[in-house]
């Protein structure tokens, strides 16, 4: 379950405990205030318990005790926070091979924010602090202010996916472009990108079907760029075309062909010298 952060949607979070069999469900987090997630879920009554695991170093990766809490899990759900604690905590260490096998064998795997940022096989690390606007990356999506991470989690579905958060509140569509951009140049030939706005989420079934839950009209943003890009650094971004989709709540993505059926809005855009131009926009912002 892909959680663009902000509030949580009731009605997604009873999907998610439905596919944990309404068990136990481990919250886990290196930033903080993951124990706002325990009181939801007992606000909505729908898991026998929920457990919060909040990592202070990379140590407690390799904690036995921490990896039992894991093991037994119905579901794992990733808080938000500071996603580069996360890469340094939890990259090549056993808790990232755990998290993989728990999709393995079946059991939901969620995040919001930042818990969601590191949910592709690419992602934004934030290791340069985390500031990083669309503007900034649009101007030079080779510098070294677009940190990538790469193989950091391998979840089916996600192999091709680059994802970004908190999308139309904080108008991320450009670093988005910006970060496929830099996945695509760096070998990832056939990456895009899924911006997911904030109060919503995407619920992604053991098919690859994703469907949409927003408190707050929002989508998931689709953003697949043709051909490669050629990047340099210190150079801003040049791209002829760039399809935007936009899923909300009446259709799906398979995230297997990445195919929407129904989608909101759709669109070619196209950035020059680091400015996004005839950008799609969803019903309500025409």
């Amino acid at each position: 379950m892909l959680v663009g952060g902000g509030t949580w949607d009731e009605d997604a979070f009873r999907w998610f405990a439905d596919r944990a069999g309404h068990g136990h469900i481990v919250i886990i987090s290196a930033s903080g205030g993951a124990d706002a997630g325990e009181n939801f879920y007992r606000d909505i009554g729908v898991v026998a318990s929920v457990q919060t695991i909040e990592f202070h170093s990379r140590t407690a990766a390799s904690d036995p005790r921490v990896l039992s809490i894991l093991r037994r899990a119905d579901g794992i759900f990733i808080a938000g926070g500071d996603q580069s604690n996360y890469v340094r905590f939890w990259k090549d260490t056993p808790v990232a091979r755990l998290l993989d096998e728990h999709v393995r064998r079946g059991k939901p795997l969620g995040g919001t924010s930042a818990g969601l940022a590191i949910l592709g096989r690419a992602g934004y690390g934030a290791m340069d602090g985390g500031s990083l606007d669309s503007n900034a990356a649009l101007a030079d999506p080779d510098g070294p202010a677009v940190t990538m991470v790469h193989d950091f989690l391998h979840l089916p579905f996600l192999s091709r996916i680059v994802t970004d958060t908190h999308f139309t509140a904080r108008n991320r569509l450009g670093r988005l472009i910006a970060f496929v951009a830099r996945v695509r140049a760096e070998g990832d030939r056939a990456a895009v990108g899924l911006g997911i706005d904030e109060g919503t989420a995407l619920a992604v079934d053991g098919r690859g079907i994703g469907r949409l839950y927003t408190r707050t009209h929002g989508y998931a943003w689709l953003v697949d760029p043709r051909g490669l890009p050629a990047l340099s650094p210190g150079k801003p971004l040049n791209y002829s075309a760039v399809k935007i989709s936009g899923l909300g709540p009446e259709g799906s993505i398979d995230l297997r062909t990445l195919r929407i059926s129904g989608a909101a809005f759709s669109g070619i855009a196209s950035v020059r010298d680091g400015h996004l131009i005839n950008v799609p926009k969803p019903r309500q912002q025409q």
